[in-house]
């Protein structure tokens, strides 16, 4: 892929991170208290935001006239088209399956393509990054003083839990920024970094344990874990232990020494393993609905029930189990019965909708990210290399969002975050070489 040369040293920081400001700007919408509620039943600021940049991204296409994508990246971006169209053709009715085949190329298509186009080199991504770091602290800060003042979502019969600007009807969502908080500075922690830059971003990274911990979010808890430990042993075994010390460390202070929701905490965590021995009604929902993905799938195996149809076809395959919605108060909205209108699970909701072509074509696209992702950040691993902290970032936000789809979907005021990172890891596996080593 051609790529823009390089400004020279002597321009000023606003002109020089000028193209990729407006991804920033997806993300500082984020920052945003969302209107309506939150219920993700339309489009948010990021969403009109995206639009834009994808917009953008095209005029100056034609105006510097670059092929914009390589070989592999056509071939990676194209893949999901695919499948979505198939699904599309197949929806109940025009109208749904227009509007899913514009959410779905959002998301997975043009927003991160534009993404990946407009980060030039590694100082690009750098400022991304940092962004998503500051709208976690700040997500992170007003979940804890939601917690504090008992003014967040309800939970156990108490406004106790941390949400952010999303409100109670999107209780994943300041989990989900802050959780992409944690994953990029401890990429940044663990690069190969000036000294200052890996101090505050491990700072930071000790200072957003606390805001996910008072989300009571055990998706985002599973795959921030996982997500963090894959780092670890990426970057090396050595610094990983030194690394789990400090966490240990930290999490003994803030829980037992501080006693920071212990009683609720312990009972959340110990809930991730009651799975078949008494789980709760979230739990036994999540599974009915997972069962009658499965089921719809097995109606119509290579194409799927088309976009949007998970919620006209659920009653006909979901059992008895299933609640009618859940129960939504707290953070300034009254209460409120949210239906369940999707099974939670990414991989199911293509699985039920697109059919086995889509998940292939979905899946695989993702999988690809990540496998070219990973072997950039081998070769980032050699002394002489550059951009390991870069890297890990990348293929860091991939893996975590690859895990978090086992328990969520997309949907919900931060989903514009989701093509985000998808481009920023789309930047670091398919551009050229010489991008990620300037």
């Amino acid at each position: 892929m051609l790529t823009a040369p390089s400004l020279p040293a002597t321009a000023s920081a606003p002109h020089r991170f000028l193209p990729v400001l407006p991804v920033v700007a997806i993300v500082a919408m984020m920052a945003l208290p969302v209107s309506g509620g939150g219920d993700g039943g339309g489009g948010t600021i990021a969403d009109a935001v995206s639009g834009l940049v994808v917009l953008y991204c095209a005029i100056r296409l034609v105006r510097d006239r670059r092929r914009p994508l390589s070989r592999t990246a056509a071939v990676v971006f194209a893949l999901p088209v695919v499948g979505i169209a198939l699904a599309a053709a197949g929806a109940a009715s025009p109208g749904a399956g227009i509007t899913g085949l514009v959410r779905y190329l959002q998301i997975f298509v043009l927003v991160p393509a534009a993404v990946m186009l407009l980060i030039r080199d590694r100082r690009d991504a750098r400022l991304v990054v940092w962004s998503l770091i500051g709208l976690a602290l700040w997500q992170g800060a007003i979940g804890v003083h939601q917690y504090v003042t008992g003014t967040g979502a309800s939970y156990m019969g108490e406004e106790i839990r941390a949400v952010g600007t999303f409100g109670a009807a999107d209780v994943m969502g300041m989990a989900t920024v802050v959780s992409f908080g944690i994953v990029c500075s401890l990429g940044l922690a663990l690069g190969s970094g000036p000294g200052r830059q890996r101090t505050v971003a491990a700072v930071c990274a000790l200072a957003l344990l606390l805001p996910l911990a008072l989300s009571f979010s055990r998706g985002t808890w599973i795959a921030t874990a996982v997500t963090c430990g894959a780092q670890l042993a990426l970057a090396g075994m050595r610094r990983a232990v030194k690394v789990f010390a400090v966490v240990a460390a930290a999490s003994v202070i803030l829980v037992g020494g501080l006693g920071v929701g212990t009683a609720m905490l312990q009972e959340r965590i110990s809930s991730i393993t009651q799975v078949a021995d008494a789980p709760d009604q979230s739990v036994t929902d999540r599974y009915t609905m997972w069962a009658a993905a499965v089921d719809m799938w097995r109606d119509q195996p290579l194409t799927g029930v088309g976009l949007k149809g998970f919620p006209d076809h659920r009653d006909g395959h979901a059992s008895l189990a299933l609640s009618s919605g859940s129960d939504t108060e707290g953070a300034g909205a009254g209460f409120k019965r949210q239906p369940l209108l999707s099974p939670h699970n990414m991989y199911l909701l293509i699985l039920s909708e697109q059919g086995l072509l889509g998940l292939l074509a979905l899946a695989g696209s993702w999988l690809a990210l990540l496998v070219c992702g990973l072997r950039r950040l081998f070769r980032a691993r050699r002394p002489a290399s550059r951009g390991l902290d870069c890297a890990l970032v990348a293929c860091g936000l991939l893996t975590w969002q690859l895990v978090d789809f086992a328990y969520a979907d997309i949907g919900g005021p931060s989903t514009a975050l989701t093509a985000v990172l998808f481009g920023l890891g789309a930047w670091w596996a398919l551009a050229s070489e010489e991008a990620g080593d300037r």
